[in-house]
Formats: structure tokens, sequence, C-alpha cells
């Protein structure tokens, strides 16, 4: 993969986004997802299934800021 540049706040602000993602909103989603499964028939579970999309998009950045940080070329 190409390297992608960044200048160092750019970085920065993306490396504070993943810290938050993996500290904060991920431990929150797992608690979301057992507190929806605790509800019971998962079947007709609105916030489970809001969990879970939540989960996949979380997941899905924390990928791609891994992806972009460990590209990345910092710029002036």
């Amino acid at each position: 993969m190409s390297s992608i540049p960044l200048t160092m706040s750019g970085a920065e602000r993306l490396q504070e986004e993943l810290r938050r993602l993996k500290a904060v909103e991920r431990p929150e989603i797992i608690n979301a997802i057992a507190e929806a499964r605790s509800q019971g028939d998962l079947s007709e579970n609105a916030e489970y299934d809001a969990a879970r999309e939540r989960q996949a998009f979380v997941e899905g950045r924390i990928k791609e800021l891994e992806s972009t940080l460990s590209n990345a070329q910092i710029i002036d």
C-alpha cells in the first residue's frame, strides 16, 4: 500500500480518535450488548441490533485508522 501523507497534528488527531474508540467506545458497546442480551429474545431486540450496528461501525473505523496510521508519512 502506498504511503499516506499526514501532518503531525493530523496524525495526532487520528491517534487520539483511535485511542478513544478502543478505550471508551468499545467497552461501552460491549456493555450495551451484554445489557441487551440480558433482556431475552434477541430476534426482536432493537437495542441489541443497534448496539451490534454500532459495534460494526466502530470496529471498521478502528481498522481504517490503524491502516492509515501504519501507512502514514509525516509531512511538514
